[in-house]
C-alpha cells in the first residue's frame, strides 16, 4: 500500500509542480508581490497531497515560540524535503537560506529569487559568510522570519553532524536569538526515498536561545534538540 501512495502522490505532486511552474510566468512578469503568496499556496498543496495520499498526520508543538510577525532566526533539523515546505505554512514571511544551485533550476529557482529566498554559495568560502550577513541584513530588515538547517545537508533520522557556524555568525550579527526546531521528517519522507512511509510527523519549537558565542551558540542548539527529541519521543 505504502509503495502505491508513493506512486500516487509523485505522480500528482510532480504534475501540480509542473502546472504551477508556468502558471507562475505571469506572477514573474507582471505581479512579482504575488510569489510568496504564490509559493506558499503550492508548498500547501504539496503537503496536502503528502499528508491526505501518504496517510502522515502533522503534530506541530511549541507554536508559542513562534512570532506573529517580525524577524526571527530559526534553526531547524534537516531530514527531509518536507523541512523546506512546511515553513511556509507556520510563517508569515519566511525566507529559506537554500543552496546557491536551486536559483538555477528552470521555473522554480527565478521564484525562489523573487520571492526573497536567501541563495548562499557554499564553496565561495570566507566569501559566502559575509554574502550571508548580507543576505540576513537584507531579510531582517524586510522583517523576514529566516529559516536555516544548520546541518548543512539532509540527515538521517538520529544521525548527528557536527553544525555548521553560519547560524551563529547570524544571530551575533543581528543580535537575533535563535529558534531551535526538532523533527522526525525523515522517517515518512526521507531522503532520496521514493515510498513515503505513514504515521505521525512531529515538529518540535524550543524556546529561543543565544545570542552566545560560537560554540556555545552551537552547543546550545544541540542540546535543544536533543531536549525536543526526548519529549516527543523522537
Amino acid at each position: 500500500m505504502a509503495v502505491v501512495r508513493s506512486v500516487l502522490f509523485n505522480v500528482v505532486a510532480f504534475v501540480l509542480t509542473g502546472v504551477m511552474g508556468v502558471g507562475a510566468l505571469p506572477i514573474r512578469w507582471f505581479m512579482p508581490a504575488q510569489a510568496l503568496p504564490y509559493a506558499k499556496l503550492w508548498s500547501r498543496l504539496v503537503l496536502w497531497l503528502f499528508r491526505t495520499i501518504c496517510g502522515v498526520r502533522v503534530s506541530v508543538s511549541g507554536l508559542e515560540h513562534l512570532p506573529s510577525s517580525g524577524a526571527a532566526l530559526i534553526a531547524s533539523q534537516h531530514q527531509s524535503a518536507f523541512d523546506t515546505l512546511v515553513w511556509m505554512l507556520l510563517l508569515p514571511r519566511p525566507c529559506y537560506v537554500m543552496k546557491g544551485e536551486l536559483t538555477r533550476i528552470p521555473l522554480l529557482g527565478p521564484m525562489l529569487v523573487l520571492t526573497g529566498m536567501m541563495p548562499v554559495e557554499r564553496a565561495a568560502g570566507a566569501r559566502a559568510l559575509r554574502l550571508l550577513l548580507q543576505g540576513t541584513d537584507k531579510a531582517v530588515a524586510d522583517q523576514r522570519q529566516i529559516i536555516i538547517f544548520p546541518e548543512g545537508t539532509r540527515t538521517m533520522p538520529g544521525e548527528h553532524v557536527a553544525l555548521k557556524p553560519g547560524i551563529a555568525a547570524m544571530s551575533n550579527h543581528t543580535g537575533l536569538p535563535v529558534i531551535p526546531v526538532a523533527t522526525n521528517s525523515g522517517q515518512f519522507w526521507g531522503r532520496n526515498a521514493f515510498v513515503k512511509r505513514s504515521g505521525v510527523l512531529h515538529v518540535c519549537i524550543g524556546p529561543a536561545i543565544g545570542p552566545a558565542k560560537r560554540a556555545v551558540l552551537l552547543d546550545e542548539i544541540e542540546k535543544s534538540w536533543r531536549t525536543l527529541e526526548e519529549h516527543a519521543g523522537l
